[in-house]
């Protein structure tokens, strides 16, 4: 299939698979005849990128027609849409044209729906920080491509270091695939806290110490995670993704439900097994608690968007939340007499 479309936020993931594609399709020769890059800024730029698809290559190889941070699929015009839908079913098999987006096309409009039919469609978008197994598995998958063995403590440390940067993922993993050298055993633990920087500097560290109280530990965190340049909103978001997760499960346990499959589907976990090690998270903290932090992180967020100084919102407000963990404790359990 000639044509692509690829959208997401994880950039480094995206510029890869473009990088690829580019490879794939350009003949090195050829390359500065056979490939068009198309800002956003041009005007015309679908227009111009339908034209130039239409133009056969010259030399060997193929065509690669580039449309950067295209806005097709959230907004055409009828006319624009007449352009696509006359050029879409005959572009040449010896072009190829690559749509990209950071934004997430809208199904529901015309131009997308055509694309869907056309086109080859990728997503690139960053897994939520609170989904550790996802990230774990993308760990797993990505040492595996690189050739580097991992031991299964080595993944979960180093998804928990790195989140959901893919770029910051790969360094690492190259980090360790160089200090392994030829050896053929898996990176153990040690390695991967020796090695692999900020450990402990991450959003799901931040939440914990704030639902353990420790108001020192989440400032420093703070401290930490905007020194990285960690965009406050990211930061939000992690902490809303994992405190409705608590409360979710703290809900269910406490409402008597003891499946752990129905409780990891109402707390969206794709994984039922981690539902006994969240049961301990929640155990000793109250539902109360849980309950008034959601308004908390929303007031945080509104802030933030309306132009708070990022950095004095955010630690008044994690100080805000501490001190709720530190206040509302949970109520004791009833037993029945013997």
């Amino acid at each position: 299939m000639p044509i692509y479309l690829f959208w997401g936020d994880d950039d480094f993931a995206m510029q890869q698979a473009v990088a690829e594609l580019r490879d794939r399709t350009l003949d090195a020769a050829w390359s500065s005849f056979n490939y068009d890059k198309i800002p956003p800024e041009q005007a015309d730029g679908v227009i111009q990128a339908l034209n130039q698809a239409m133009t056969p290559p010259f030399g060997m190889g193929q065509r690669l027609v580039w449309l950067v941070e295209t806005t097709i699929c959230q907004r055409c015009s009828e006319e624009l849409f007449a352009e696509l839908e006359r050029s879409l079913p005959v572009i040449p098999t010896e072009t190829v044209l690559l749509l990209t987006s950071t934004n997430k096309p809208d199904g529901r409009i015309k131009s997308t729906k055509l694309l869907q039919k056309h086109a080859e469609i990728r997503e690139f978008a960053s897994i939520p920080p609170w989904k550790t197994e996802l990230l774990e598995q993308r760990v797993k998958q990505t040492a595996q491509q690189i050739g580097l063995k991992l031991s299964p403590k080595a993944i979960e440390l180093l998804a928990e270091a790195v989140g959901n940067d893919t770029r910051l993922l790969h360094t690492e993993l190259e980090k360790l695939k160089i200090f392994a050298g030829e050896g053929k055993h898996a990176i153990a633990e040690d390695t991967v806290t020796a090695l692999v920087t900020a450990t402990t500097q991450n959003s799901l560290q931040l939440a914990t110490a704030i639902r353990q109280g420790e108001t020192g530990r989440a400032i420093a965190l703070v401290t930490d995670l905007f020194n990285r340049n960690e965009p406050a909103l990211r930061i939000v978001a992690t902490l809303v993704g994992q405190f409705r997760m608590w409360l979710w499960v703290k809900l269910m346990v406490e409402s008597g439900e003891r499946d752990d499959r129905k409780i990891a589907e109402a707390a969206e976990i794709a994984n039922p097994k981690r539902i006994y090690f969240l049961q301990q998270d929640v155990k000793s903290i109250s539902l109360a608690a849980l309950r008034q932090s959601l308004p908390v992180l929303l007031e945080l967020e509104m802030g933030l968007k309306q132009g708070a100084d990022e950095r004095i919102w955010m630690q008044s407000k994690v100080i805000e939340l501490c001190h709720l963990f530190q206040a509302i404790s949970p109520a004791p359990v009833r037993t029945g007499r013997r």
